[in-house]
């Protein structure tokens, strides 16, 4: 077991960091959402879906 790390120890650091910048990337878009940001970034007075992606949200 030691030989294959040892032997695969650069796949494994790049494997980590590429996990670690997805994992970033998912959270900024989670916390984009959250925050009720688009996901296109151009404005939303001639898109084709105006109104369907920034819905007010309803109260109980």
């Amino acid at each position: 077991m030691a030989a294959w790390v040892g032997a695969n120890i650069g796949n494994i650091v790049i494997i980590l960091i590429l996990a670690a910048v997805i994992a970033l990337v998912i959270h900024s878009m989670i916390k984009d959402k959250k925050a009720g940001k688009g996901g296109c970034g151009c404005g939303c007075e001639n898109c084709a879906l105006h109104g369907k992606c920034h819905t007010a949200k309803k109260e109980i």
